[in-house]
């Protein structure tokens, strides 16, 4: 490993809103296991899976179905 590195031909990320955060959610056991099936079944990660399904939702600018009671 080098002391120095030289940076100055260096290019700006191009991807920043593609970037991800770690947060931490709370889900249903239902809603994971119905997303761990999903993977099984796709070969994708669930948490993958989730991601996509919630950036449809936001894409689409769905509501979620609110029931009180």
């Amino acid at each position: 490993m080098r002391k120095e590195y030289d940076f100055s031909n260096a290019i700006k990320n191009p991807y920043p809103n593609k970037l991800k955060k770690q947060i931490t959610i709370r889900l249903d056991m239902e809603v994971v296991n119905y997303f761990k099936d999903l993977s099984a079944n796709t070969g994708i990660s669930y948490q993958n899976l989730i991601n996509l399904y919630l950036v449809d939702c936001a894409e689409r600018k769905l509501q979620p179905k609110i029931k009180f009671g």
